[in-house]
């Protein structure tokens, strides 16, 4: 064989091995780049932040379809505002609501959950079928993969916790939707939030229900997102117990009672709402006033741990 032969052949197995190179890392790309994000959550137990609860300033308390404290799902959307944060959603929709007759009951980014309307009461986000049935939660948008990680562990975090104050199971499509499938299901909207958004950032809400229900299944069982016994604080969160759900019962009556903090550090009892006997509510605070310890489980709203069973 000639030296020209041998080269000739020698650069065709250096052709075929980089080509095999070649599709070999791009093959090891797509797996990787398939479970990026659940996976980098999980690998490195990053933990959701608390729910901070404020009232807002949207002026209507509105009954579900089935009635008050009666959700019966979450709606997931984004806010497809490129720089803005939770806080300034908050100070955006407090401010502008009447004017664009929209509102919805929480907002999430990389550092909080702030929840600014109960969620026994139904707000404007996704049409007036959705917003006689949901609770309705924004992310916003993130764009490093560490701070897109964060936001949907917030995220799916709520959602989950939501799920559970509530009483609801944890089925996609029907009690954890988009407001895509909203869009689709009732045809009152145009939106397709947070599709867009979650692809740009190589996600889709089939993960976003697998991490909804890994989180789910973890809180009702262990009182953790993770199955470590967990808080679910992060550091700067004033020890809340994010994840700490309380079953609440009035054996003396058909009702529990709910209590608001006055401003002098007392209780005063709200007469125009109460909690469900026998009913599950998350709680991230607590207070004690004469000798009572009350538990928060809504925007200023309190109930006695003498309810608590």
């Amino acid at each position: 064989m000639s030296k020209k032969v041998n080269r000739s052949v020698a650069w065709l197995f250096g052709l075929i091995a980089m080509f095999v190179g070649i599709l070999l890392v791009s093959g090891n790309a797509t797996d990787a780049k398939a479970q990026t994000v659940n996976d980098y959550i999980t690998q490195n137990r990053i933990e959701p932040v608390a729910i901070q609860y404020r009232e807002g300033t949207f002026s209507h308390w509105i009954p579900y379809e089935n009635g008050v404290g009666k959700p019966e799902g979450v709606v997931v959307h984004e806010t497809a505002d490129y720089n803005a944060t939770a806080e300034n959603e908050v100070t955006y929709f407090n401010r502008e609501w009447p004017n664009m007759q929209s509102y919805v009951h929480a907002f999430v980014d990389n550092n909080e959950i702030i929840n600014i309307h109960s969620a026994d009461y139904g707000v404007w986000g996704a049409g007036p079928t959705a917003n006689a049935k949901y609770i309705q939660v924004e992310v916003c948008e993130e764009h490093t993969q560490d701070a897109f990680a964060r936001a949907i562990t917030n995220d799916a975090y709520y959602v989950a916790a939501k799920l559970i104050q509530y009483g609801l199971p944890d089925i996609p499509g029907k009690t954890v939707v988009s407001h895509a499938q909203v869009s689709r299901m009732y045809h009152e909207t145009t939106h397709t939030d947070p599709d867009g958004y979650f692809a740009s950032m190589g996600y889709n809400m089939d993960q976003f229900n697998d991490l909804v229900g890994t989180f789910y299944n973890n809180l009702k069982n262990y009182g953790s997102v993770y199955n470590n016994g967990g808080s679910n604080t992060n550091a700067g969160s004033n020890n809340n117990t994010a994840a700490n759900v309380i079953n609440v019962n009035n054996s003396n009556g058909d009702y529990v009672p709910i209590m608001a903090l006055r401003n002098d550090g007392t209780f005063a009892r709200v007469t125009n709402r109460a909690l469900k006997n026998n009913t599950p509510w998350q709680t991230d605070k607590t207070k004690e006033a004469d000798g009572v310890t009350y538990h928060r489980v809504a925007t200023n709203e309190w109930v006695a741990s003498t309810y608590v069973v």
